[in-house]
């Protein structure tokens, strides 16, 4: 098969599925190492800061410990303020002194973030902390290639009890593909009901059919347009199987973010969940569910610390021993490893036995952890935002129950490489089956947004099915602003400005339409009808996000005791999954030749205009964006619906 060819919806032939995704995993891996590798042999220091992509000259020192690793904080010499970066709670970071190409490098993994510091978690310790600075670097990520590979692996070996019987379904490869996932799952091994079976009933009917349908048939997707509840469902769904007695069952998501919500869901239902994966990784408030943290509390525990004490001596005395003393110590050292691996596979066995529901991302469930183990039900959130390679990681465990929750119509897998993506890697397993024709559960019941924030992207990319399950009176119209209708929270503001491409030549920004967001936040704000964190401020490209930062620093700051504390300002993409009171979005683009560059991804205007509860405000030039067919028709709904501000615009 030809690899420009677009991706196939249907694989005939398992070999070809196995060639295309091993080779576009490779190119991603590739362009990712050589871009990080590019950016430290031919950038600049200067732009390595202003991409926010590198730290440089940190003074190091520990504080404490983590779950038995080492915190490390880096601040700036003079305990200043960090300039503006891109290292978040749960990032890998390379550490190094200079050139992370030329010298060994420590990797670590960013705990939380303050103005003037950074606290990573690391395996081991950097030598010579406290003497000499440091540079942080994001790094490229490794352990995920090759968790897909092995993925890919089992999925198409015919050797062995691994793999899934799905994978003819999967691939698209059945005569009637409804009839096939409609078929009851081949679970084996007895039910074991765990007392009464959950009520439902405070569900809606589309989140009830949802789950009815999952728990009977083997393969079902649900489809969660925004605000519809899709993790609620998701929980719900877990619950009732967990108390039929179908665990433990292995529940995923691509982010971290997205699992921490699954088991946040979970715990709050008292299901016995565990997290699997770096407690770094885990909001503070779940870190006690963490396999870690319960580690910690296990009755063997004691007998553990005392072998790894044991260790600890017999390592220190190992220098000063000679000759056959020297031989006899390494094998002691060999058999205490041995015990204590043993110990610790023990005490993680009982563990995860007990659990009912297990949860990892996606690529956390090839951890060597549950390397042996079988999971017949998976459950996956946020599938639409997994490759196909990545959501294939916990299907290999031996899959015979698949429930995949996601939104085709929102944004896409996140790909690194232009020739990965265009090779079709940025397609979801989702997004295909969906083309093969497989019907989907579909929520119609939203919850967030004021109903006139809902009619365009119901109209537009919800076949009208959406319904309100909030009034206009549950969603005021914040004071502050103008609205162009007062019952209809919505305005779109007009701005003549220009855009400006900036060094990289990657991303843009727009001035005009930035002091323009500033001048209605304060307007919002001043009210005191809303709080900095009640209002997001978006924008699609990381120039003008960069452009907006500085502003609101210049204007006052964000830190805490600052005006702005608390106030959002992220991509568009950054903020899937995520809703706030306002949105104020700018859209950067105006030139005279009407390119909108990746703006003309509709699942990218589909999520900027459903994050907001109450209000929506968009900025951004009219005649570029009547360019791309669905802004067109989006500024026509605005004209027809009469939410163009055009008062706001002549303000000031």
């Amino acid at each position: 098969m030809a690899k420009d060819e677009p991706m196939p919806d249907r694989w005939r032939r398992s070999q070809d599925h196995f060639n295309r995704l091993t080779e576009l995993i490779r190119q991603e891996l590739d362009d990712e190492t050589q871009a990080v590798e590019e950016r430290w042999k031919t950038w600049t220091k200067q732009r390595l800061i202003l991409a926010g992509l590198a730290l440089f000259d940190l003074r190091g020192r520990t504080q404490g410990r983590f779950f038995g690793e080492d915190i490390v904080v880096f601040e700036s010499p003079d305990s200043g303020r960090l300039p503006e970066h891109r290292f978040s709670h749960g990032d890998i970071v390379l550490i190094s002194r200079s050139r992370p190409w030329g010298e060994k490098v420590v990797e670590g993994v960013v705990l939380d973030r303050g103005p003037t510091r950074i606290r990573v978690v690391v395996g081991e310790r950097p030598r010579d902390l406290r003497k000499g600075g440091w540079r942080l670097d994001r790094g490229a990520n490794r352990v995920a290639h090759d968790r897909m590979h092995e993925a890919l692996e089992a999925f198409h070996s015919t050797e062995g009890d691994g793999g899934t019987v799905l994978r003819e379904l999967l691939l698209g490869n059945v005569l009637d593909i409804n009839e096939s996932a409609r078929l009851p799952p081949e679970i084996r091994g007895k039910l074991q009901q765990r007392g009464p079976l959950p009520s439902l009933a405070h569900l809606n009917p589309s989140q009830r059919a949802a789950i009815d349908a999952a728990v009977s048939q083997r393969m079902t997707l649900i489809q969660g347009p925004p605000g519809t509840g899709k993790t609620t469902t998701a929980t719900h769904l877990l619950h009732l199987l967990a108390s039929r007695g179908s665990g433990p069952i292995l529940a995923t998501a691509e982010s971290n973010v997205a699992v921490d919500n699954l088991l946040e869901g979970l715990l709050d239902l008292g299901v016995k969940a565990l997290r699997v994966g770096r407690p770094v990784k885990v909001r503070e408030a779940l870190r006690s569910a963490t396999l870690d943290a319960l580690l910690e509390d296990h009755p063997k525990q004691e007998e553990l610390s005392f072998l790894q004490d044991e260790l600890r001596k017999f390592k220190r005395e190992l220098p000063s021993l000679k000759g056959k003393d020297k031989g006899m110590m390494h094998r002691d050292i060999n058999i205490n490893h041995k015990e204590i691996r043993r110990l610790e596979d023990e005490m993680t066995a009982s563990l995860l036995d007990e659990a009912e529901v297990i949860c990892a991302t996606t690529i956390g469930a090839g951890h060597r952890l549950l390397e042996r183990r079988k999971f017949p039900i998976v459950l996956m959130d946020e599938a639409t935002q997994a490759t196909e390679p990545s959501a294939l990681v916990p299907v290999v465990k031996g899959c015979r129950q698949l429930v995949l929750v996601g939104d085709h119509q929102q944004l896409p897998p996140t790909v690194i490489s232009k020739r990965a993506e265009s090779g079709g890697l940025n397609r979801s397993l989702f997004d295909r089956l969906i083309a093969c024709g497989l019907e989907s559960m579909m929520l119609t019941t939203q919850y967030r947004m004021h109903p006139t924030l809902r009619e365009f992207p119901s109209a537009r990319f919800y076949e009208n099915r959406l319904e309100d399950g909030c009034t206009p009176e549950q969603r005021p119209p914040p004071a502050g602003f103008l609205w162009p209708d007062w019952d209809r929270p919505m305005a779109f503001v007009p701005v003549e400005g220009v855009e400006e491409t900036d060094d990289e030549g990657k991303s843009r920004s727009n001035r005009d339409e930035a002091a323009k967001v500033l001048s209605i936040v304060n307007d919002l704000l001043a009210m005191g009808d809303l709080q900095p964190e009640d209002i997001g401020v978006i924008s699609p490209y990381n120039g003008q996000v960069r452009e907006l930062i500085g502003l609101f620093d210049s204007a006052g700051g964000r830190e805490s005791g600052q005006p702005y504390a608390g106030l959002e300002i992220k991509s568009v993409d950054g903020y899937q999954g995520r809703e706030k009171e306002v949105i104020v979005m700018s859209t950067v683009r105006a030139n005279d030749r009407g390119e909108v560059g990746f703006l003309a991804d509709y699942r990218r205007l589909n999520v900027a205009i459903t994050r907001a509860r109450r209000g929506l405000i968009l900025l951004g030039h009219p005649t570029t964006l009547r360019h791309d067919p669905t802004w067109r028709s989006y500024l026509d709904w605005v004209e027809e619906s009469h939410l163009f501000a055009w008062h706001v615009t002549h303000q000031g």
